[in-house]
């Protein structure tokens, strides 16, 4: 595909291209507009984005991340060798790869394609990524992942196991199942333990608890999902305790020093406006037991980073979140892909080809700004798997821009 490359005056800095470029448009493509071009304005120093930096005791090349995506490539739930290539092709110039999720135990998901972390075959499987990725000089953390009341009974894999959620209800409302007992929380709790011991010892660099986006254990975090009236529900501190319990197991299965990342977000799937916490001081509740349990990175997932959290303030979550705690932080949302248009001079662009483009610039500020320590990709790094090495050696022009297309093959 030819794509051409065009520097303009940055309307954030105004100033003129000095030598690297960081204020990146990269525009997501659908199949019928390949012709759209990579457009590139001019800015600030990249280093804040390419420099070494260390978090949690892990020493990495840069704050880049790959972000949990599902591909489900994974038959009967073992990661192939063509897994293992996926992952090891973007280790070589990312920072910390986060592996899509993982299945915990039988009770946990509904696909037969998605990757699961118990299991003899499933595990070796995941040594061998975890190897791979090692050999191309990057990190890598398995996402510990249980869907709840997303899953249908009589599902997945292993159709006879219950489904397990805080109230036996979805998200939109459907009863599915029972409420969870205390025994059936102790054994979920238990298998996210087992699992993580497992990466521990399978050689991977640290572990990531999936707390967001509507699955069980954001179930618990949502009033909407959540109607418990025993410990479990209620307010803030009773509705993370479920997460604070499998954070504590995690820890104690694998010691004080290997990193715990924590995902969470205010956003469900298909529930945009969803809230856990409506102002800092909630948000506050709901991290320090997590904090106190043994989480030692916060990954905040946020539709658009760059947006402030609560009324009265330019924090974003992740910005919250790291001041809040004083832990480091991993943001996401719309970094890369899909994100309005920050706004150049009238240059005969159309409208719709303005707001397909995303300016990296605001990601240097927050940075600089502390908001965050890293910063996820998913679909830009799913389209290009060197996206990191282009940008660190000035090549944009080569960057392979995203289309749907990325999502039916593991290249």
């Amino acid at each position: 595909m030819s794509r051409t490359l065009s520097v303009l005056r940055c309307p954030i800095c105004r100033n003129s291209p000095p030598g690297p470029v960081v204020h990146v448009l990269v525009t997501e493509l659908s199949a019928d507009e390949a012709g759209l071009p990579l457009t590139l304005l001019d800015g600030t120093d990249a280093t804040p984005l390419l420099s070494p930096v260390e978090v949690a005791g892990l020493k990495l090349r840069n704050r880049l991340v790959m972000a949990p995506m599902t591909r489900q490539f994974s038959p009967d739930g073992v990661p192939g060798e063509d897994v293992a290539a996926y992952y090891a092709r973007r280790a070589a110039s990312l920072g910390l790869l986060i592996t899509e999720g993982t299945y915990v135990d039988e009770t946990a998901g509904g696909s037969r394609e998605v990757p699961r972390f118990f299991g003899e075959r499933q595990l070796a499987g995941w040594r061998n990524v975890a190897a791979a990725v090692h050999a191309e000089g990057g990190a890598i953390f398995p996402q510990l992942w249980h869907i709840g009341s997303q899953r249908r009974p009589g599902t997945g894999p292993f159709p006879d196991a219950p489904v397990i959620s805080p109230s036996g209800i979805s998200a939109a409302g459907d009863t599915v199942g029972e409420p969870a007992t205390p025994a059936a929380l102790e054994a979920v709790a238990a298998s996210f333990a087992r699992a993580a011991a497992a990466a521990r010892d399978l050689g991977f660099d640290g572990v990531e608890l999936h707390g967001a986006h509507g699955y069980l254990l954001d179930q618990f975090h949502w009033p909407h999902t959540n109607r418990r009236t025993d410990g479990y529900g209620g307010g803030v501190a009773g509705r993370v305790r479920f997460s604070a319990e499998v954070a504590a197991a995690v820890r104690d299965a694998v010691g004080p020093e290997f990193p715990v990342a924590f995902r969470f977000s205010q956003w469900k799937g298909g529930h945009y406006d969803a809230r856990i916490a409506g102002d800092p001081a909630e948000l506050e509740a709901f991290l320090a037991p997590l904090a106190t349990a043994g989480v030692s990175i916060f990954h905040v997932s946020s539709r658009r980073y760059w947006l402030p959290a609560f009324d009265g303030s330019r924090r974003t979550l992740a910005g919250w979140t790291r001041h809040l705690t004083g832990l480091p932080v991993i943001a996401v949302g719309s970094v890369g892909v899909q994100a309005p248009f920050l706004g150049v001079s009238d240059d005969g662009k159309t409208q719709a080809e303005r707001q397909r483009s995303l300016s990296l610039a605001p990601l240097v500020g927050l940075i600089e700004r502390g908001e965050f320590d890293l910063v996820a990709m998913g679909r830009a790094v799913l389209a290009d798997h060197a996206w990191a090495a282009k940008l660190a050696d000035g090549q944009l022009s080569e960057i392979r821009l995203y289309d749907k297309s990325a999502d039916s093959s593991l290249f």
